[in-house]
């Protein structure tokens, strides 16, 4: 095999798994934010179940991408469920913010001896529903990425699920890294939100912006063709869209720090 080949596809190895790590953070995010609300044994399942349909979801997407990029309209309702539970969940956080309703939340799952109390099924398992919803456009997102670096690479001229071995050889390993980053990921965003509540806010913020980028996906669609359909793809595109990433976390990590000196001095 030509050594050149070797070094496309490590090369490639490389920058999937930083991609696909800032993938993962996205989705660990929305698993944290969604299961936040549930007592902490409840919150292991349910992240658990999140976790365990991330990798499903992504596993799935992976042998049936070549098809799903063909169809807009998979994209788009992907999209507009993460901008819906963006736009629900940041009213529902700006309607709720001040200290006194934030406290209840915290402590709507103790009965009044103080001991910890189980959400209801429908409670858990709603939530559950909601989190895996979410992965299966998180796991589009994350596999038309893979699969528009992947098709960059020169194919070893051994089909297989559709593609070339070689490139969905290079998706598989950076769909799994994902779900591995995400493992951890997920588990401490949640604490960090419990110490943070401030960036509860940026998190759902950052589900709509992921969304808006599944919009741009859409738009750009060689069937719809609204935008040059290299544009997602473009470095201005990715420069604009993990500069506003970065910019949301910077505003949500600053007003939780405000909040909780204001805390500290009452």
């Amino acid at each position: 095999m030509d050594p050149s080949i070797l070094l496309s596809y490590g090369w490639v190895l490389v920058v999937l798994f930083f991609l696909e790590g800032l993938l993962a953070a996205d989705n660990a995010v929305v698993m944290a934010v969604m299961v936040k609300h549930l007592p902490p044994k409840q919150r292991k399942k349910a992240l658990f179940y999140g976790l365990l349909g991330a990798m499903i979801f992504r596993f799935i997407s992976l042998f049936i991408i070549s098809i799903i990029a063909q169809f807009w309209w998979i994209q788009a309702a992907g999209a507009l469920y993460l901008l819906y539970m963006s736009g629900k969940n940041l009213f529902d956080f700006f309607k709720h913010k001040d200290e006194d309703d934030q406290q209840d939340n915290d402590d709507h799952h103790y009965n009044e001896d103080g001991e910890e109390s189980e959400a209801s099924p429908k409670e858990f398992w709603g939530t559950v529903f909601k989190v895996e919803f979410a992965d299966i456009a998180f796991a589009i997102d994350s596999m038309l990425a893979a699969l528009a670096i992947a098709q960059t690479l020169p194919k070893i001229g051994i089909p297989f699920g559709g593609m070339d071995i070689g490139q969905f050889g290079v998706m598989f390993v950076g769909g799994m890294l994902g779900v591995i980053i995400m493992r951890f990921a997920a588990s401490w965003f949640v604490n960090l939100l419990n110490k943070y509540p401030g960036l509860e806010g940026a998190a759902f913020a950052i589900v709509g912006w992921v969304g808006i980028k599944l919009i741009v996906m859409v738009l750009a669609h060689k069937d719809i063709h609204i935008i040059p359909e290299s544009f997602p793809h473009s470095l201005l595109w990715q420069c604009i869209f993990w500069g506003v990433m970065i910019l949301l976390v910077i505003i949500g990590w600053i007003a939780s720090a405000r909040k909780n000196k204001k805390a500290e001095k009452k």
